[in-house]
């Protein structure tokens, strides 16, 4: 029995667009020879839909969708990933689904049991948990299909789970020879040698091969990576697919368990299957590029616009939205005032001459000239201070959002997690724009990502790299004149806002407490910042966004 694992990146809402590309690869996988095609959860539909779900026409539509695809499997099974009404008079209305469809009919629907109502995901919001598990008979084969977070309940397996029961010990007492796992699982640092060891200790545990198909793409703050892969009866990755890009796979099921069919891969897929890089910043490279060529497209913008400083974020941002969009596609805009210095002036004209974009050179000493005449008698016997620094920025965000709405262009900002955290950013200045590509990446791993960038070729200036950061809003500034050493304060927000540590857990991994309480205090202080940004990628455990919830109004001191 053959088997293709469909890697897709469906749109969220997009049914027509996601029911054709469904159909195309079971075409495809129609022309490898095989018997069973695989999609990943809410391929239909789009993963997360979010309050899109609480829309009766909208879940209409998705099946509808399903309906359409239904009608194209022939010759073929086909587990595809939908959202089902919950016909019952009890529980939540709706079901996450996955549909097992055989020419042209849907012979079975099987349910998520397990609901993540964690971080950034809220399932238990919208859907009613499967009651009964039932396997799927394909082929003559007892097939376990399980979705997502179903493969997260062994606490035998995963000590300190947060669910109380385990879907896949309930099919293999029913006899299941394969267990599928379909999902939409985000990319995060590290998460990738996390889903491996969770899938083979259930291969290992319960003696049976096992399936993991996953979706990639971008959809708001998240990226999904694929890596979808296939894992034999004794724990050894059979075949993967590519990560961050679209791939069918096939595999064989024989003899009770599964391998690779080697004659179906050409030797380029060969070549390409084994660069699958498990490094950890070209990971997260990768990532950004994809979920910022998604978000762009998804949105339906044309072209990006990004301030230009000379410094090493908005170098590294502008280099990622190349990538991801093209050199045509991306503008660049630098806007000296009288604090500029002349290297980062040069420094941001070099990079837009590297990367092959425009560069438009707009000074905006005039401006700030005009508002502080404005602002002359208001401000009158007051000194210089941050008031005067955070009008620049503002001015210089202005420019950026006056371009936006002139030629429709998304302004992606270009502040790291580092600065967001403790509020070393301006509201309404450089916070301004649709995308925060780079807002859940620390400053040093900026610098690593910069250097990984210049591997090969010097395109990022060095000088960009090597200088004292600044923000330059006023004579001599440098980051450190406000912060600790970025090295240590990523330890200290790594510590608070990712492992959610107290003040004392913090202080015993060598950290001065004086600065730790200085550190959160400030983060705390910033939570309204954060609330009005603009929505970033997230790559990290925990980003700010969605996954991290802090009321405003608040007195609960560290």
């Amino acid at each position: 029995m053959k088997i293709c694992l469909a890697q897709i990146n469906p749109t969220i809402g997009a049914f027509e667009q996601n029911a054709k590309k469904i159909c195309r690869f079971i075409n495809d996988a129609k022309k490898e020879g095989a018997d069973l095609v695989i999609f990943p959860e809410m391929s239909i539909v789009g993963y997360p839909p979010k309050d899109l779900l609480e829309l009766s026409g909208f879940v209409d539509s998705n099946l509808k969708a399903l309906e359409e695809v239904k009608d194209n499997v022939t010759d073929i099974s086909a587990i595809v990933g939908f959202v089902d009404r919950n016909v019952a008079r009890r529980g939540k209305p709706l079901y996450n689904a996955a549909a097992h469809i055989h020419d042209k009919k849907i012979i079975s629907r099987h349910y998520k049991s397990l609901l993540p109502t964690y971080d950034v995901f809220d399932e238990d919001r919208y859907f009613e948990p499967a009651h009964n598990i039932s396997l799927a008979m394909v082929s003559g084969r007892k097939f376990g299909i399980s979705i997502c977070e179903d493969t997260w309940g062994a606490d035998v397996i995963w000590p300190g789970t947060i669910h109380h029961k385990d879907p896949v010990a309930s099919m293999i007492r029913q006899g299941a020879e394969i267990i599928i796992n379909i999902s939409a699982s985000p990319f995060t640092i590290g998460k990738q040698d996390v889903r491996l060891k969770l899938l083979t200790n259930h291969v290992k545990r319960y003696n049976v091969p096992l399936v993991f198909v996953n979706q990639i793409g971008g959809n708001d703050d998240l990226v999904f990576d694929g890596n979808s892969l296939v894992v034999n009866k004794k724990g050894v990755i059979v075949d993967e697919a590519l990560t961050f890009e679209e791939d069918l796979l096939k595999v064989e099921y024989r003899d009770s368990d599964v391998n690779v069919v080697e004659n179906q891969l050409t030797s380029v897929r060969k070549k390409r299957r084994k660069a699958v890089s498990k490094n950890e910043i070209d990971s997260v490279y990768k990532a950004l590029i994809l979920g910022t060529r998604d978000y762009v497209k998804k949105c339906g913008f044309k072209k990006v616009v990004i301030g230009l400083s000379g410094g090493i974020d908005s170098a590294v941002t502008a280099v990622i939205a190349v990538k991801a969009l093209g050199q045509d596609k991306v503008l660049g805009v630098t806007m000296p005032s009288s604090f500029s210095s002349k290297s980062s002036i040069e420094d941001s004209v070099v990079l837009a001459e590297r990367l092959g974009i425009e560069c438009e050179i707009m000074p905006i000493k005039s401006i700030y000239n005009a508002y502080i005449k404005t602002l002359s008698g208001a401000f009158a016997g007051i000194p210089f201070d941050v008031t005067e620094e955070n009008l620049q920025a503002r001015i210089r965000g202005k420019i950026l959002m006056a371009l936006s709405n002139k030629y429709g262009y998304l302004v992606l900002t270009t502040g790291n997690k580092s600065e967001l955290a403790v509020g070393y950013c301006t509201l309404y200045g450089d916070m301004c724009g649709g995308l925060a590509v780079i807002s859940d990446i620390p400053k040093t791993m900026v610098y690593d990502l910069a250097k990984y960038i210049n591997r090969r070729k010097e395109i990022i200036p060095i000088d960009t790299i090597e200088k004292p950061p600044s923000a330059e809003l006023r004579p001599n500034q440098k980051d450190q004149d406000s912060l600790p050493p970025y090295d240590v304060l990523d330890g200290v927000l790594r510590a608070y806002v990712e492992e959610s540590k107290d003040v004392y857990d913090i202080v015993a991994l060598g950290f001065d407490e004086t600065l730790v309480r200085d550190i959160i205090k400030k983060v705390d202080r910033n939570e309204y910042k954060r609330k009005q940004a603009a929505p970033g990628l997230k790559v990290t455990s925990k980003a700010f966004g969605t996954g991290r919830r802090m009321p405003l109004a608040q007195r609960y001191t560290r």
